[in-house]
């Protein structure tokens, strides 16, 4: 078993709406009783948001003291999935570069000192190097026009065309990238075995995050998301499943729970949002077996 965290609880939490207003986000994760939480700033499915006003950032920084979610530890905001800044085309580039230096612009407004997304995709247009080149120059733009905000890389499933499913791809973009005390890893369970890193027994946890430790190095981990998976190790297919509920099992999420290393928000992304107060709750109960 995993060495046991002394430091209890950890921060779990859940990937919360922000229907109403970015304001809302604390308040729904404070009702299902979560410690961390995961949002967007905007809505994720569109270009184009309307700037965030002054009454929405005040009561979301109130709103976050009020219910005790520090800004700098316990809040993992996550990008829009229509950006690509590994985009082979000038413009596609362009687009998700303005998207993304958005992005991180409201982080900063709010307070939030991380944003978390998915690095980018080739398309069949590019190479694996050439991108990886565009996602860490896209990276050091908006780091260079932005203060105080990390930029996190999501590890992906590698589904289709996009990259940052082997550790790997991962570590070559933080090589690339300027400023390292700016750069992370949020790694996802679900993701992480469907890219082929088995997670499915503690003996492969074990060797799975050794692994990681070599590549990349848990000094970059800046979050987690726990999910189960549909599909089984190597299919690159990304579907998550409800924790229990999948090809898991529980082996990982006991592992995360009980390892220091792990010290960072750990998100739910799981299908149903009825079910986070009662994961919360069984994730809470694996760190003290």
């Amino acid at each position: 078993m995993a060495e046991k965290n002394a430091a209890l609880p950890k921060r779990v939490g859940a990937h919360v709406s922000i229907a109403g207003g970015v304001q809302n986000a604390p308040l729904n994760a404070a009702a299902i009783g979560a410690r961390a939480f995961a949002m967007y700033t905007k809505n994720q499915r569109q270009w184009q948001a309307k700037p965030l006003g002054a009454e929405n950032i005040r009561h979301f920084r109130d709103n976050c003291r009020d219910k005790g979610y520090r800004a700098a530890s316990d809040i993992l905001p996550h990008a829009g999935y229509l950006i690509n800044l590994g985009h082979p085309e000038a413009a596609g580039l362009a687009k998700s570069r303005a998207g993304f230096q958005d992005e991180m612009d409201r982080c900063r407004q709010l307070g939030l000192t991380a944003l978390n997304f998915h690095p980018g995709s080739h398309l069949k247009q590019i190479s694996e190097r050439q991108c990886i080149g565009r996602i860490a120059e896209s990276i050091n733009l908006a780091l260079e026009r932005t203060d105080g905000v990390t930029a996190v890389i999501e590890n992906t499933a590698g589904q289709g065309t996009h990259l940052g499913h082997r550790f790997e791809q991962l570590a070559e973009i933080i090589e690339r990238v300027a400023d390292k005390s700016r750069v992370g890893v949020c790694l996802d369970t679900c993701h992480t075995h469907a890219a082929g890193y088995d997670l499915s027994t503690e003996a492969g946890c074990r060797a799975v995050f050794a692994t990681f430790e070599a590549v990349v190095g848990f000094r970059f981990l800046r979050g987690m998301h726990l999910n189960d998976a549909q599909k089984g190790a190597g299919s690159r297919v990304d579907r998550h499943a409800g924790l229990g509920e999948g090809v898991l099992g529980w082996a990982v999420f006991r592992f995360v729970m009980n390892d220091p290393r792990f010290d960072c928000p750990l998100i739910l992304e799981t299908p149903d949002d009825g079910r986070w107060a009662r994961e919360i709750r069984m994730l809470d109960a694996l760190q003290a077996v």
